[in-house]
């Protein structure tokens, strides 16, 4: 997986599970992913150490895919999506099964 695929997984998991991490690792990794702010700006801001900031974010990272890992929900999000696309266009009652199912 390159950088920019790595980046908008951890978006994508992100907007999931966010209110499962701590204010401080929300903000931080929002500051670094949405806003752009490198790790020696966020350091500075908060007065602590880029590593400080580095180790959070990786964490932040890291939990994110356990998440994801575990309950899955980003992925079920992705197939409802796909199948909905596919009943859309098909008219066939199968897809809206396979939608139901998810949720068993």
């Amino acid at each position: 997986m390159d950088d920019i695929e790595k980046i908008t997984q951890l978006g994508i998991l992100y907007g999931f599970y966010q209110n499962l991490l701590t204010d401080k690792q929300k903000t931080y990794f929002s500051m670094y992913y949405e806003k752009d702010y490198s790790l020696k700006e966020i350091a500075d801001y908060y007065e602590v150490s880029r590593n400080a900031v580095y180790d959070q974010i990786k964490i932040v990272s890291n939990k994110l895919i356990e998440f994801e890992d575990k309950l899955k929900l980003a992925e079920k999000a992705s197939n409802r999506r796909f199948y909905l696309k596919k009943f859309i266009e098909t008219k066939e009652v199968s897809w809206l099964e396979k939608i139901q199912g998810l949720d068993e």
